[in-house]
This record gives C-alpha cells, sequence and structure tokens, in this order.
C-alpha cells in the first residue's frame, strides 16, 4: 500500500477547461532586507503578492506552496535588489514548467529614513510607502516603483489675500502719519501687524516610475530626494523652533496650487533618461475646502501610463 500523498493540482485536470491571468496569493506578511540604490539593506516588513497565469488550459491548478517557499528564501537567505528580483521572477516560472509563462510581484511595505532638520541639524525617522511591482512575460522583465511622499502646500491665492488685508490694516493703523522704520518693525512683530495667514495643507505626492531595462538598482532613495527637492517643503521630522520658522519661510517662497507642485515634479521627472514613464498624482488636502485638489501628470509615453 502506497503512503505518498495525493496531489490533487499534478494529477487531476481542470472540471472545466480554460486559461486563467493570474494564480496565486496575496497579503503574505513578511520580513524583507531591502536594498536601495546600491546602499546597505534596511529591513522592513512587508505584504506581497505572488502570481503566475495559468496558461495550460487543461491543468487544475498551479502550486502555490512553491511561489510561497521562493518568497520565504529571499526573506531568510537574501536581499531585495533589481538583480534579486529577476531572479525571483525566473524561479516562479522555472518551478511552474509547462504551467506558466508569465509571473508578477507586488511588494508594498515603508520604507524608513533618517532625515535632517533643516536648520537645527537634528535628525528623526520618516516613513515612506513604498510599493514594488515586477513582472516577467517570456524573456521580458519589467519593474514599476512607486513611493508616496508628503509636503506641505501653501495657497498662493491665499496668501495673495492675506497680504492685501495686511495692507489694508497698516493703512487703517498709520493712516495720514509720519512713522519711522522703528515703528513699522515693531508693529509687524504685533498679531495686530500680521491680520491675516494664507492657509495651508499636508500634501501627498504619489509619483510612479517604470525602470529601464537598462537600470542596475532600485531607485528609492534617489526617487524620494528628487520628490523632496523639487517641492522644497517635505514635511519634517524632528524639529526646534529655528527647523519651524525655516519651514515657514519656505513655505511662504513656494507658495504652490495642486498644478505647480505636479509641474515642478513633472520637469525634474522628465529629463531622467532612466525612468522610462512616470506617472504623478499630487493631491492637497484642503484646509479651506472639504474636498481635495488634485492634479495628475505622465510622461506621455505611447502605451505608457495612463492618466
Amino acid at each position: 500500500m502506497s503512503s505518498s500523498m495525493p496531489d490533487i493540482a499534478n494529477s487531476a485536470f481542470a472540471q472545466k477547461e480554460g486559461l486563467l491571468d493570474w494564480v496565486g496569493m496575496s497579503q503574505i506578511e513578511l520580513p524583507l532586507m531591502v536594498s536601495s540604490d546600491n546602499q546597505a539593506p534596511r529591513q522592513v516588513s512587508a505584504k506581497a503578492e505572488a502570481f503566475v497565469n495559468l496558461a495550460d488550459a487543461k491543468a487544475k491548478g498551479i502550486h502555490m506552496s512553491r511561489l510561497y517557499l521562493l518568497l520565504d528564501q529571499l526573506s531568510v537567505e537574501g536581499e531585495v535588489t533589481l538583480a534579486s528580483l529577476k531572479q525571483l521572477l525566473n524561479d516562479f516560472l522555472v518551478s511552474h514548467d509547462d504551467l506558466s509563462n508569465q509571473a508578477h510581484l507586488k511588494l508594498d511595505f515603508d520604507y524608513h529614513l533618517r532625515r535632517k532638520s533643516l536648520i537645527s541639524g537634528k535628525q528623526g525617522w520618516k516613513a515612506y510607502p513604498v510599493v514594488i511591482t515586477a513582472r516577467q512575460e517570456g524573456t521580458h522583465f519589467s519593474l514599476e516603483l512607486e513611493l508616496n511622499v508628503p509636503y506641505s502646500s501653501t495657497c498662493p491665492c491665499s496668501a495673495a489675500l492675506a497680504r492685501q488685508l495686511i495692507q489694508q490694516a497698516f493703512n487703517e493703523n498709520f493712516n495720514g502719519e509720519s512713522i519711522s522704520k522703528d515703528e513699522v518693525h515693531a508693529w509687524l512683530g504685533t498679531t495686530q501687524g500680521i491680520v491675516a495667514t494664507p492657509h495651508s495643507q499636508r500634501s501627498n505626492a504619489q509619483v510612479k516610475i517604470q525602470l529601464t531595462e537598462q537600470s542596475q538598482y532600485l531607485p528609492i532613495i534617489e526617487l524620494i530626494d528628487l520628490v523632496e527637492q523639487a517641492l522644497q517643503t517635505p514635511v519634517q521630522a524632528a524639529v526646534k523652533r529655528e527647523d519651524e520658522q525655516e519651514f515657514a519661510r519656505l513655505n511662504g517662497q513656494n507658495l504652490m496650487f495642486c498644478e505647480d507642485a505636479a509641474r515642478r515634479l513633472q520637469h525634474a521627472l522628465t529629463p531622467r533618461d532612466d525612468f522610462a514613464d512616470f506617472w504623478v498624482r499630487v493631491n492637497h488636502y484642503e484646509s479651506l475646502h472639504a474636498h481635495d485638489a488634485v492634479a495628475v501628470t505622465t510622461k506621455g509615453v505611447p502605451g505608457g501610463f495612463k492618466p
């Protein structure tokens, strides 16, 4: 009497024949070591989805445990790099020879970076949500990197209206009087002097890039830096009063509608030859309105990202 266990996926035919685009698992929780920009790897807590297609119409199903064990091996023994992701998807397909010719992997995690404050140099952690989506179709490998970067946006219209109110208050307080520079200086430092302030809101830049086939590494840190430098007003971690004051100055010197923010990112991303395509959505979580202000832009590659 045989003691071997039955393998239904291998031995049974499908009840109804048909090809399936993707079969696999999602919400797989696992720790990973992620290497970005060829720097030392950082540990993240990730959620993964792993799929292959079912190209044999008669096959009962795929071998999900093989996908899981390959992911687990990467978690325990390897690092997430561009090269290791290519190898992992290739291993997905090798483990499903005669069943699949396409593989898909998606990783969601927060990537933590130590960020310095604007003036004092104090440091604190900032968490950036990252999504890596990789696909293998035959011999073609593609990778999409998505991240979210929070920043502050100050409304240009609101700033202009606030300046007008300050001018009106000045005229009302010093109507027809001859005043000294010291008096004006003192008045500007009072609540009566600054009678209105423009409204600002926390905002978010969601950026996706498609890497070229010539790319050699995952540019997570590089892309975060590019976005923050383009916008100039990233939210801060540890701050002292001088940092808060500098943050206020940067907001005043970088007044932005959502259209302005989107165009800043568009101009920063377009010259990059190593980004085959990009997609940007900026969300300004309005403090004046109960709704959000949104702008979307893409590189405009034929057959690429759609708005």
